[in-house]
């Protein structure tokens, strides 16, 4: 295969971004929305199939892969894993952006905005140096919130970009705090080093395990878990449909990648077991944030802030990856319960980004934000709302898409590792998440429209995107074993060791 240098996607991001300036300073008075539009989409495009050319050629799922910039970074199955879910989530909001988008002035600012958001994001996934983590994190952030504040004139937009940045910076802060106290403690910010220096400190001391904590707390807040969680919704309501896809999806996949790595590799369970055993609280966090999630989406009146409270309480899924670590396991149990939460994040990716581009499709009718409003949508666009069921049914666990597979090899991963009780906690809240899953299909296709309802003409990028995202989310249940291998092989070299 063509040899290409190890961080080839995350280059392709850098140079997408530049060259989407580059054409806007050009041409400054000038909108060209198909080329900003083809710019933004053949770099995350390119982004997604490079890292799957990666996968297939094999690269980091050797023993030892490879580390750059002194072992700041490593590119790795699970890195590749999760770079592909930014690009091809990245691509979907892209193709659905440029009907979004349409009259905008400030549409490479958009675009780019989003492709350093997901620069950032690849680079959390590849960091392998708590320096690395914080600056990546933070590329990841920064974009974040200019885009949930993207519509200027708006309100509700602008409220949910100054709160989603108040909370976001408190958390960087109480990160990179954290991140201090570990460099005090152990006089390394690599993640190799601080495992190596935990088993002479005789255990987790003071310094170290409130580090520890404050880290923890950091990656709750990226992925929206409880007690971190209280951003979410404003964040998803506000912000652009699209945005809100993005967020919810890449930003979260996102989080769980640099949590993975940070606590297998810096802070392995049996180094630290007896003084914050961080497997056995997200236990408990888990539970809490799925429980909370679904109990509150189930409340919404708005679809929208339905799928914010989805979103928090599929993070408490895929916390039982970690968690689960905590069992007797050993190295195949722990690798497929690892490896079902990175199939999930990437099924998730999909079925989640294509319900909020759904909402986003919604709001270009000018349909409205209730589950009523969309009573009847279906008669007037059959073919997208067969695609909002298939998202809300596999969202929910039902076989009609890849989060069938994904949640019952989860659910089946925390069983085999000895909690059938955190799974059997699992599916319970599963099963209530059909109830308000199943109300939006009532309403497309149950109810009587209201006499009022119409729709405009047939945006094709949003057309595109939905229909693209539900056609990967149903393949996905017939194509699972290639995503299953490629995860458990990802995360049972994670298991094995640092660099």
């Amino acid at each position: 295969m063509v040899e290409l240098p190890y961080l080839t996607p995350q280059y392709l991001f850098a140079i997408t971004a530049m060259a989407l300036l580059i054409a806007d300073t050009i041409y400054p008075k000038s909108r060209r929305p198909d080329l900003l539009a083809a710019i933004a989409g053949i770099g995350p495009a390119l982004v997604a199939l490079s890292s799957a050319w990666f996968l297939a050629a094999g690269t980091g799922q050797a023993a030892t892969v490879p580390a750059l910039f002194e072992g700041m970074v490593v590119v790795d199955g699970m890195s590749l894993f999760f770079t592909f879910i930014f690009g091809a989530v990245t691509l979907l909001v892209v193709i659905a952006s440029y009907d979004y988008l349409e009259g905008s002035e400030r549409m490479a600012e958009y675009y780019s905005l989003v492709v350093l958001a997901a620069l950032g994001m690849s680079l959390m996934a590849s960091a392998n140096n708590l320096a690395m983590v914080f600056i990546s994190l933070e590329l990841a952030s920064l974009p974040s919130y200019g885009l949930v504040a993207y519509l200027k004139r708006d309100q509700g937009s602008v409220e949910a970009g100054l709160k989603y940045f108040l909370i976001g910076a408190l958390s960087s802060a109480i990160m990179v705090y954290g991140i201090s106290l570990v460099y005090g403690a152990t006089g390394t910010l690599h993640l190799a080093g601080v495992a190596e220096a935990i088993p002479s400190l005789g255990g987790l001391d003071g310094l170290l395990g409130l580090g520890l904590v404050m880290v923890l707390g950091g990656f709750l807040f990226k992925t929206a878990s409880v007690p971190f969680h209280f951003w979410a919704p404003e964040a998803y309501e506000g912000a652009p449909a699209p945005i809100s896809a993005f967020i919810s999806s890449a930003s979260k996949a996102a989080g769980f990648a640099v949590a993975f790595r940070v606590l297998v590799w810096g802070f392995p369970l049996e180094a630290v077991a007896e003084t914050v055993p961080w497997a056995w609280v997200l236990v408990i966090l888990a539970i809490v944030t799925m429980t909370l999630g679904n109990f509150a989406a189930a409340t919404q009146e708005r679809v929208k802030r339905m799928l914010a409270y989805s979103s928090i309480g599929h993070a408490g899924y895929v916390l039982i990856g970690l968690a689960a670590l905590a069992g007797p396991g050993d190295l195949a149990t722990d690798s497929l319960v690892l490896g079902a939460a990175m199939m999930h994040l990437l099924v998730y990716g999909f079925m989640n980004t294509g319900a909020f581009l759904f909402v986003a499709l919604a709001e270009h009718w000018d349909v409205g934000r209730t589950f009523e409003d969309y009573n009847g949508l279906a008669r007037k666009a059959p073919y997208v709302s067969v695609a909002m069921t298939i998202f809300m049914f596999s969202l929910a666990g039902l076989p009609v898409g890849g989060g069938f597979l994904s949640k019952y090899v989860l659910f089946a991963g925390a069983v085999q590792a000895g909690f059938w009780w955190l799974a059997g906690i699992a599916a319970i809240n599963s099963a209530i998440s059909l109830f308000y899953y199943s109300r939006v299909v009532k309403a497309l296709w149950i109810e009587d429209p209201a006499e009022t309802l119409s729709i405009g003409e047939t945006p094709t990028g949003m057309y595109a995107a939905v229909i693209g995202a539900a056609a990967v989310t149903v393949v996905l249940l017939f194509a699972f074993d290639p995503v299953a291998e490629t995860a458990i092989s990802a995360a049972s070299l994670l298991l094995e060791g640092g660099v």
